[in-house]
């Protein structure tokens, strides 16, 4: 056994990032873009699930890689992470089965934030997508108005086409649409909560055009790892 002095420092808790398998462009603010963590001073270590794909994930919700998902959850763990995400909000779907899995908090989705905010509308990447089955395992109230982008714009066909590029202006131009059309359509909304782990980017840009309040899975986690380390 080595002595106490000489014994190796325990390694610092981190947050740990369960990713998709993808290769679409991840801009300053995205959750699986280092700065992004750096900037919050936030330590994070990320585990790619071979195979889930975008489209895999989200259009197809292929049962097949749940348990890849518990199995990097555990695995996450077991090197020293204080919490857990995905990189994806359809991911919601089995919040609590990764939550039973692991002894540490499991925050698989902004969406899970939508219980606790004030008359929240959501903008998501895939609305056909995002079925009352997920709203009700992430805690969505009931009647959350959701408003997806254009399913043939930028956005969604680079992102769930796992393209090698993407026009980012274009984008926040679709996701911003997206949020104005949501409150636009249901004016009760005081509060925009952005499904899409890639959508942060456009935070502030939504923000401006909607005048409200907007919450992504970025600025929960922020909470959350602050609320733990106090």
């Amino acid at each position: 056994m080595l002595p106490l002095s000489a014994a190796p420092a325990p390694a610092a808790p981190f947050l740990g990032i369960l990713m998709l398998d993808t290769q679409f462009p991840r801009p300053s603010g995205d959750i699986g873009n280092l700065q992004t963590w750096a900037a919050l001073g936030i330590p994070v270590q990320m585990h790619k699930v071979q195979g889930a794909s975008p489209a895999k994930i989200v259009r197809e919700a292929d049962p097949r890689f749940v348990q890849p998902f518990v199995d990097a959850a555990r695995a996450m763990q077991a090197q020293g992470a204080a919490m857990i995400t995905t990189s994806c909000g359809f991911l919601a779907a089995y919040q609590d089965l990764l939550a039973r899995s692991v002894d540490v908090p499991v925050v698989s989705s902004s969406l899970l934030q939508c219980a606790h905010l004030l008359q929240p509308g959501v903008v998501t990447i895939a609305a056909t997508s995002l079925t009352p089955r997920i709203l009700a395992a992430a805690g969505v109230p009931a009647g959350t108005p959701v408003q997806g982008v254009a399913p043939e714009g930028e956005f969604a066909t680079r992102i769930l086409g796992n393209a090698l590029d993407m026009d980012i202006a274009q984008a926040e131009r679709e996701v911003v649409a997206a949020a104005v059309a949501l409150c636009q359509a249901h004016p009760q909304v005081q509060t925009v909560v952005l499904e899409c782990t890639n959508m942060p980017v456009y935070r502030d840009a939504v923000a401006r055009a909607t005048g409200l309040p907007v919450h992504d899975v970025v600025s929960l986690l922020a909470q959350r790892w602050a609320a733990l380390q106090a």
